[in-house]
């Protein structure tokens, strides 16, 4: 096998074996650490310390600690998550919820930074063109890196669908499920009983030993990049200050365009927050118990995969703005369901429906919004997509935020609004680049999707 490959490969099963435990682990937080709000707050303050992640660490930890290293220990950041979950409390999950989020930014930026390196070295010594070997392993690399979500939740429903009290849902704890749901922890003793310990235990031993196999498979099997062969990005790296950096990202601000995309970049974080906090917890756990979490987040999962890979492909033909519209009708329309939706256990295929849905819409948010800023932003990339991951992320940290303090239709409300306003501003900034003349360096008339970025998924 051809060496850059073989490293593509590595650096791809090394993220599906941690994601495939952070992401079952996200899915449960809200539900399996429900008491005063624990798990989304834990989630809440991971996502702020992204945000500081993102705009300090991995410059330092790259050139430091180059690629493979930088990788390695980011991915122990993780690991220390799910240790903390064993006995979870204030003490323990909230301080490894801001070591996953430091280790968070500089695992996808090393991640990226190798990849990238790997495709020009190859593209050299064959003689082909960088930005298509470049795409390829991208491609490689997402490919097997979006099975995660799938895992990960499999895992935790199949262990978790062992446990022996199984508990009957009275019509009067139903009626504390859906939009209108009780601000108590009535739902803790019915639907989402919590499982035993040892299940508990069984299930955070595997994602704990999958994330340990992630981190030997980059020590033991992955080539550390020379020096030598990693001088230009290195350059690259020191090159700004990280004062600079980090003005730079706001400097970007004073783009119009950039200032009226804050509601998209936002809602993104929005909605993806609430189909893991709040969906997952009001509907799902409460109506038909916390073993069935897993399964609704792989419809999620798989439907969100392949329509990402779908909408890349054909909205070269359908344009962008057809595909916002699209999202936007069927978000819209999930948002009206699930506050007139009393859920019930005898509904089962429905609660498979909204996630269905939901993924058709995310794919769209996730690939066009990269798209949109790639192709707006061409000449200034590294700033465009450090707002973007710093407005997604602070749409995270005010979802999981105020989880705990709102009932469900209040947030079904909010996330419409934004949804709304989304689309206005969303609506200006193709407004000024029709009114913009197409020999103007700012003005692109692409209408492709661009690639589909997982970074601020953490």
């Amino acid at each position: 096998m051809e060496r850059n490959l073989k490293n593509v490969l590595v650096i791809s099963f090394g993220f599906l074996l941690l994601f495939t435990a952070y992401g079952g682990l996200q899915s449960l937080q809200s539900s399996l650490n429900s008491e005063e709000g624990l798990g989304v707050a834990s989630l809440s303050v991971l996502y702020a310390a992204l945000i500081l992640s993102s705009m300090f660490l991995p410059p330092i930890l790259i050139k430091k600690l180059g690629c493979k290293w930088t990788i390695a220990i980011s991915m122990c950041c993780y690991i220390a998550f799910s240790l903390g979950n064993f006995y979870a409390s204030w003490y323990t999950l909230i301080p490894t919820s801001v070591i996953l989020g430091l280790g968070g930014a500089p695992l996808w930026s090393a991640k990226c930074t190798y990849l990238t390196i790997a495709g020009t070295l190859y593209a050299e010594k064959a003689g082909k063109n960088a930005k298509d070997i470049i795409n390829q392993y991208f491609g490689v690399f997402f490919l097997v890196f979006q099975s995660s979500g799938i895992w990960g939740n499999l895992i935790s429903s199949l262990i978790l669908s062992q446990s022996s009290t199984k508990v009957e849902i009275s019509e009067e704890d139903l009626e504390c499920c859906g939009a209108y749901n009780c601000l108590t922890d009535t739902t803790n003793t019915t639907g989402s009983a919590r499982p035993s310990n040892s299940l508990i235990y069984t299930l955070l031993g595997v994602y704990t030993a999958s994330g340990v196999l992630a981190v030997l498979l980059v020590i033991i099997f992955l080539d550390q990049i020379k020096s030598d062969q990693a001088e230009t990005e290195k350059e690259k790296l020191e090159a700004p200050s990280f004062w600079s950096t980090f003005l730079a990202t706001f400097r970007h601000l004073k783009d119009k365009r950039q200032c009226l995309l804050i509601p998209l970049t936002m809602y993104s974080g929005f909605e993806q927050g609430f189909l893991s906090g709040d969906y997952t917890k009001v509907y799902v756990t409460c109506a038909l118990g916390i073993q069935y979490v897993g399964y609704v987040m792989i419809c999620f999962a798989a439907v969100n995969s392949l329509c990402s890979l779908l909408f890349g492909k054909i909205s070269q033909f359908t344009g962008r703005k057809l595909l916002f519209a699209l999202a936007t009708v069927t978000n819209t329309a999930c948002i009206i369901a699930l506050l007139l939706w009393k859920p019930r256990p005898e509904q089962l295929a429905v609660f498979f429906v909204f996630p269905a849905l939901w993924g058709l819409s995310d794919a769209v948010w996730q690939t066009q919004t990269n798209g949109l800023y790639g192709i707006l932003f061409e000449k200034h990339k590294e700033a465009a997509f450090a707002n973007y991951r710093l407005w997604e992320s602070l749409g995270f940290v005010i979802a999981f935020g105020y989880s705990t303090k709102l009932q469900a239709y209040i947030k079904l409300y909010i996330l419409l609004s934004v949804l709304v306003l989304s689309m206005v501003t969303y609506g200006a900034v193709e407004y000024l680049e029709a009114k913009t003349p197409p020999g103007t360096p700012t003005a692109t008339k692409k209408e492709n999707g661009g690639p589909h970025s997982q970074e601020t998924r953490m």
